[in-house]
């Protein structure tokens, strides 16, 4: 049975009109109840909804900013199978279905599913790709205003709807197999972890035997702040404000800075243009980040320091690989300053302590750290495409198993 739908709905016709003849269509506000008890004796433990749908005790999070205590009451309370929905998120993965008791953010919604929908099944549904793509057409914009989804178009949404035994046996077939796919998915990551552990090894083992015997300002022409101000948006292109985004690594990250002009270009070059064989650090958000000049049509966004690297003693990636030994990072989390944002201060960088060789002995350990880190950035690229396949896959699986578009009747584990 298809109901009459309200509205446009994009992102989700394809799949609605390719149901097995078995399959139903209802609206949301058919097959789920809003809810709107309160945690008013403060009985329930708080919960939070997480991108991934999960929901988790907030204790288990790092810490994070308490709500003021007065809101406590008119937090929601929501049971084990009810739905719980951040319609600011709804774009970002926050939706899912709770496996606990608990209250959640007054700002949320939270509905209870009627016995026509099993709760697993649910989950996977309204988190596959057709119904996340659906929440993107249905917000304004992706402002923090402009993104929520409002409760109408939630209403109207269709949804999908197997026979209950089916959406028992989808839902089982999806349980084991993300699993497995996560699991292969978890040791990617923990081999990524190891192996950015030994890139930090093999930077920090060939400095650590060496005393310090300079200052970081010795090795260079200048040391150059950026203007305390925010780069207009330029139009002709060709230039860019290089942000603490565009920089991570060791690595410069395109199109992650600002696009501007010839003539705010200039402006912001008063004390000399980046030049090739320079390094860009990154004081604050975070600190302690640095990578070469990529091209000398950059300059200095908000946050950004210049080291003109003096060419006569220092070769700029010989001080960029130092500048991510143990022994400076240490310093610059020693000396930081900053409440909530580490910020490495001028005097701190100036003055941090570095091993300042002969040339030849630095462009020797330059040539060094490039091939054994290419080795070991080889290995983490390929681990990293692994897991983005793997999400990749686990996402059309979800996708073509809660549309139909594969039968898990009669599937064995």
């Amino acid at each position: 049975m298809t109901v009459g739908l309200i509205g446009a709905h994009e992102a989700v016709a394809p799949a609605v009109a390719a149901i097995p003849d078995r399959w139903e269509v209802r609206r949301f506000k058919a097959v789920l109840d809003r809810l709107n008890e309160r945690n008013q004796d403060l009985a329930y433990e708080m919960l939070s909804l997480r991108s991934t749908g999960e929901i988790v005790p907030r204790s288990s999070l790092d810490a994070r900013q308490e709500p003021d205590t007065g809101s406590l009451p008119r937090y929601l309370v929501a049971h084990a199978s009810d739905l719980v929905v951040n319609p600011m998120w709804l774009i970002g993965g926050g939706i899912g279905v709770s496996t606990l008791d608990g209250a959640v953010s007054p700002d949320y919604r939270v509905f209870r599913l009627r016995n026509v929908m099993n709760p697993r099944f649910a989950h996977y549904l309204l988190r596959s790709r057709p119904y996340v793509d659906q929440y993107v057409l249905y917000t304004r914009a992706q402002t923090t205003f402009d993104r929520r989804v409002q409760q109408g178009d939630l209403d109207n949404l269709p949804l999908l709807i197997p026979p209950l035994d089916e959406q028992r046996a989808i839902a089982d077939y999806l349980d084991r197999e993300t699993a497995r796919i996560d699991t292969l998915i978890a040791e990617q990551q923990r081999l990524v972890i190891l192996l950015q552990e030994r890139r930090r090894a093999v930077i920090s083992n060939a400095f650590h035997r060496h005393v310090p015997n300079s200052r970081l300002q010795h090795a260079c022409i200048d040391v150059v702040d950026c203007p305390h101000t925010t780069p207009e948006l330029g139009e002709d292109g060709g230039y860019e404000a290089v942000r603490t985004a565009s920089v991570r690594g060791g690595k410069f990250r395109p199109g992650n800075g600002i696009a501007v002009n010839r003539a705010t270009w200039l402006s912001r070059n008063g004390a000399d243009a980046p030049k090739l064989g320079d390094v860009l650090f990154t004081r604050e958000a975070p600190a302690g980040e640095a990578c070469m000049v990529p091209s000398e049509n950059v300059c200095l966004g908000q946050r950004m320091v210049l080291l003109r690297v003096n060419s006569d003693l220092c070769v700029g990636r010989f001080l960029l690989w130092q500048i991510y030994s143990d022994r400076v990072q240490d310093h610059f989390r020693i000396a930081a300053n900053g409440s909530t944002v580490t910020n490495v201060r001028l005097p701190v960088l100036r003055t941090t302590p570095i091993w300042l060789p002969p040339l030849g002995e630095q462009y020797r350990i330059v040539d060094y750290l490039d091939a054994q880190t290419s080795k070991i950035d080889t290995l983490i690229a390929e681990a990293e495409r692994f897991i983005e396949l793997s999400r990749e896959r686990r996402s059309a699986l979800i996708t073509a198993v809660v549309t139909g578009q594969i039968d898990v009747r009669g599937q064995v584990a």
